[in-house]
């Protein structure tokens, strides 16, 4: 697959995780828990490292959360994970960075949303104050725009000056010009309060998916910060993982993004690190970064009545989520595997012979066996009521032989 050229951007560390040019495309999570609830802020942040997520951002909204941040980065690390944890601040940030030294210290970085903090209206003090902390601490920032909380002020002067043109523009125009500008003009003023640029990430979050395109590849014309991507709310199922893989694959592929979140509204009670495996799955289908091995199966059609082939398809990746946090440690390279479970004659045995290991499952009428391929050549043919078994048996052999038991520091 060719390689995609990644446009030029200032590298910032993020505690022991590097993002910018040269680096791999991070992916980045947020918890939902009450941030003053340790214990579950801790179970979440450990779920979503395990899942992937290379950082992890909490809520930093009062005294409680404030003071809770420190033991949250302990029993991280107690746990042992090194993920580096990001404090999300809006409107009283200076307040608590200033209030609460430990937790300034304790944070690898410092989000914050300028249309929150008292910029666009009589003074920039409270962004200023933030970053006076982030220069005393020697910690990176991102400076968040969001379409949402966007500087008033500024946008007002914009369309006026907009409306005051033979030609005037449309408002959308105007809006992501405004995103843009605001951006470009609070790294402006951190770099002025000490930040270094390479203590400096951008974004300008919106939530529709042509607007995330144009805002970004505008924004990434301009400047050569490193850029956060991610719709601000990707909404929820089908929706989010949809409205998430269009608006950030052409950014991507366009070699923009050095950070990315998925932004997913979860069901009730569901699992938040879904929203890390979407991202990874993005990454991977695109061919930037490999996180898990790959499983191809059909759709199915007349010919495959029975629902055998995606029982065991969906068993098989199960059982890749389940086996993936020990193999990485123990087997190298094992995230480029390719398996494909197939429901028939007509293209199965084609699509096993082009993964590392296939399994033609018999279609309606066929003849009730299972060819398996391994790397293009027939292995066995598997029969009876043991397939999955039987097939789960030759992948973990697989696995043993060809990626070796190389031992990974974790």
């Amino acid at each position: 697959m060719p390689q995609i050229e990644r446009r030029h951007a200032v590298p910032v560390k993020i505690g022991s995780v590097v993002v910018g040019s040269g680096a791999p495309v991070v992916v980045q999570s947020m918890t939902n828990t009450d941030t003053a609830d340790v214990l579950s802020t801790v179970q979440q942040i450990a779920a979503l490292a395990r899942a992937g997520s290379e950082l992890v951002r909490v809520t930093v909204n009062n005294d409680a959360a404030a003071k809770a941040v420190p033991a949250i980065v302990e029993g991280v690390r107690a746990k042992g994970w090194e993920t580096p944890i990001i404090g999300d601040f809006h409107y009283n940030g200076h307040q608590l960075l200033r209030n609460y030294p430990e937790c300034a210290k304790a944070l690898a970085k410092y989000r914050i949303n300028p249309g929150n903090v008292s910029i666009g209206r009589k003074d920039d003090d409270n962004f200023r104050t933030m970053v006076e902390v982030a220069v005393e601490y020697q910690k990176p920032v991102r400076i968040g725009v969001n379409w949402g909380s966007l500087d008033q002020a500024l946008l007002t002067r914009m369309m006026d000056v907009n409306s005051k043109l033979p030609d005037p523009l449309p408002a959308r125009e105007v809006m992501m010009e405004a995103m843009v500008v605001s951006a470009l003009d609070n790294a402006a003023a951190a770099e002025r309060y000490g930040l270094r640029r390479d203590q400096i990430v951008l974004s300008a979050k919106v939530s529709g998916v042509r607007d995330l395109i144009d805002v970004y590849s505008q924004l990434a014309a301009r400047c050569d910060y490193a850029l956060h991507l991610g719709l601000t709310e990707a909404g929820m199922g089908m929706k989010g993982v949809v409205a998430s893989t269009a608006g950030l694959s052409p950014l991507l592929l366009a070699g923009i993004g050095d950070t990315i979140r998925v932004s997913l509204t979860p069901t009730p009670g569901g699992d938040r690190c879904e929203e890390v495996r979407c991202a990874q799955q993005i990454l991977q289908s695109l061919g930037i970064r490999s996180f898990m091995p790959q499983v191809t199966s059909c759709p199915g059609c007349g010919r495959t009545t029975s629902t055998y082939f995606q029982e065991l398809a969906e068993r098989i990746q199960s059982y890749l989520v389940e086996q993936m946090p020990a193999w990485k440690k123990q087997y190298a390279g094992v995230e480029e595997l390719k398996l494909a479970v197939m429901g028939c004659v007509v293209n199965g045995p084609g699509e096993s012979k082009h993964a590392n290991i296939g399994i033609s499952l018999p279609g309606t009428f066929e003849e009730p066996k299972a060819p398996v391929y391994v790397d293009g050549k027939l292995f066995t043919t598997l029969k009876g009521d043991r397939i999955v078994e039987e097939f789960q048996a030759i992948l973990d052999d697989y696995v043993e032989k060809r990626y070796g038991r190389v031992l990974i520091e974790a």
